[in-house]
């Protein structure tokens, strides 16, 4: 699981390797990698809207 989240993590900010997103479409699980997107997704998000209603508060 530790994997998907560094592939995850890596395609978010687009520092990802050629190398490592080829091996993670060739045999990773497609779900694993869009449920681990969705819930860093909303998280993200999550965490800018709390760091912006503290610093307007």
């Amino acid at each position: 699981m530790w994997g998907v989240i560094k592939s995850v993590l890596a395609a978010f900010f687009g520092v990802q390797r050629d190398r490592q997103r080829r091996e993670d479409f060739e045999r990773g699980n497609p779900m694993a990698f869009i449920v681990t997107g969705i819930v860093m997704g909303v998280l993200l998000v999550g965490g800018l809207a709390l760091v912006a209603i503290w610093v307007a508060g």
